[in-house]
């Protein structure tokens, strides 16, 4: 096998294995009869010139015996490749392992622990996903929060209910095995080979259910609708775990256990830090979302040739004098503004997209860096207060109903408070729900925030030109991009507390569904590599 890179093909033209078998079959020199298969192994989309507007593609070939592999690798865009290939070693553990949270980090975890044949027990203190998204309806048509339940918490974790990207920044092989896991689950196959791949939120929900029962299957088990209230340990080392679901207090003697908490699970950071594990803080963002409609997006992306396209996206980034970041994050192409809100009397916002990113708007966050300076005090979980005071004033700012205050860019930029008419929205409408007020952004973010959305809105405007619309709609807060603090680990993985491994997202080690999973892949490798031995 041997892959050809760097083919091209126009977006007007209907590609498929075929035409891409004559390519390659030219390209290397050899008769179609030698080529056995091909597959794809990359395909992005080449925008950089609007007026010629290409799919590059990398294909694996293979070629029938005989053929001189060792000259063809001496051509142009010809390398050698080898299958990717992985497995779970089996192991054995007198205690079971747990893994308390059921997001990307946990559900990786714990299927990497049930492969390899330890039985994990999963402790989810959400519902299974058919009856969150049940939860998440209640909130988004008639305002009903589940702190319990809802877009944070639950079976899948956050990202159930987001874009579902698999883009990441981690070099690690073990990329590769959640994406072959996740294809495995039910996601569609070209997010293998894709350049920005992503999922959405109803293949999602699918999958989830998918790995649960595979878990299942292989002897792990799920307590969903259970808190973990508390640890034990004995001589600096974990002995048990406590939790409580609707049947009362129960414990589970464990001497290992991966925190897979996702970064909104406040009340186990305060347990944790009440329980002397080491904590820190750590630096996120904070921001809004802003929405344009999504034929202007593919308009300015593309060009002319947008109707051939999926529904584009965008990513921005500026380093302001003031020393601030501004970046957009979770881009959402034809998506819509979520409440995502896990306390009361707090608002969140997030972005989700479906599959086949059909919805009018695009939406993006625009963040702006937030570092433990801006906390004004040194505890560990001075990030949480932060983020809490924000979303209490943004609920405040929208009638303490959450409804979610609304600004156009024009008036943002104009420093004057938005007052929704009949007739004041554009061309573009917001899609939070359960509704949206008019506000102003001053009475939620301190003037540094402010000052530095400002800005960093102008310059996207000189990068993407229409950004800085008057008629493009921003809905705040935007506080959950990341963790606000980080559990410290050493290099075997293991906290303060000797047998819990701090993991995922929440934990401040990853950042994203394909990150988070891979640390919980990680994870769990360090148990099966100890087993019942000393850490």
């Amino acid at each position: 096998m041997v892959r050809v890179s760097e083919i091209r093909i126009s977006v007007k033209r209907k590609c498929d294995l075929n035409v891409l078998r004559k390519k390659a079959a030219k390209i290397l020199g050899v008769n179609e009869n030698d080529i056995l298969n091909v597959k794809i192994a990359r395909k992005s989309i080449d925008a950089r010139k609007k007026s010629d507007v290409f799919y590059t593609f990398s294909i694996n070939v293979y070629l029938k015996s005989g053929v001189n592999e060792e000259k063809l690798l001496k051509r142009k865009n010809v390398s050698d490749v080898k299958e990717f290939k992985y497995f779970f070693k089996k192991c054995y553990m007198k205690k079971r392992p747990v893994v308390v949270g059921f997001g990307p980090a946990g559900f990786m975890a714990a299927l990497v622990l049930a492969r390899s044949g330890v039985f994990p027990i999963i402790i989810e203190q959400g519902k299974c996903v058919d009856d969150r998204i049940k939860d998440v309806e209640a909130f988004r048509n008639r305002a009903i929060l589940n702190p319990m339940s809802n877009i944070q918490f639950g079976e899948g974790g956050a990202g159930t209910f987001s874009d579902g990207k698999l883009t990441t920044g981690i070099k690690d092989f073990r990329s590769r095995i959640v994406i072959k896991e996740l294809v495995k689950a039910g996601a569609p196959e070209e997010i293998l080979y894709c350049a920005k791949p992503h999922i959405g939120t109803d293949n999602l929900v699918k999958i989830v259910k998918n790995i649960r029962s595979e878990i299942i299957a292989l002897g792990g088990e799920i307590f969903f609708e259970t808190e973990m209230l508390d640890f034990e340990e004995e001589n600096g080392a974990l002995k048990s775990i406590v939790c409580e679901n609707a049947d009362g207090v129960f414990k589970i003697n464990t001497d290992r256990l991966i925190l897979a908490i996702g970064h909104s699970s406040r009340k186990t950071f305060d347990m944790l830090y009440k329980k002397n594990v080491n904590i820190e803080q750590k630096s996120f963002s904070v921001g809004v979302r802003i929405e344009h409609s999504q034929e202007f997006i593919n308009k300015v992306q593309y060009g002319d040739f947008s109707k051939y396209l999926p529904p584009a996206d965008y990513k921005l980034f500026t380093h302001l004098k003031n020393g601030r970041g501004v970046y957009t994050f979770c881009m959402c192409p034809g998506g819509i503004v979520v409440g995502a809100a896990s306390e009361k009397g707090g608002i969140v916002t997030n972005g989700m997209s479906f599959y086949g990113r059909g919805e009018k708007n695009a939406n993006s966050a625009v963040l702006v860096g937030i570092t433990p300076d801006d906390f004004k005090s040194r505890h560990p979980l001075a990030g949480v207060d932060f983020q809490r005071e924000i979303e209490k004033r943004a609920f405040i700012c929208g009638g303490r109903n959450y409804s979610a205050p609304v600004q156009t860019v024009g008036d943002f930029l104009a420093d004057r408070a938005t007052v929704i008419s009949k007739n004041k929205f554009k061309g573009v409408f917001p899609s939070y729900l359960p509704k949206v007020s008019g506000g102003d952004f001053k009475n939620i973010f301190n003037d540094e925030i402010c000052f530095s959305l400002r800005e960093g809105i102008k310059v996207f405007d000189k990068k993407i030109r229409g950004f800085a619309d008057e008629n493009a709609v921003m809905t705040a807060p935007e506080t959950r991009s990341s963790s606000p603090v980080r559990i410290l680990r050493n290099e075997k993985y293991m906290s303060s507390i000797e047998g819990i491994l701090p993991c995922g997202e929440g934990c401040g080690y990853a950042g994203g569904i394909v990150s988070s999973a891979v640390d919980g892949i990680k994870c769990a490798q360090v148990i099966l590599e100890y087993g019942d031995g000393d850490l």
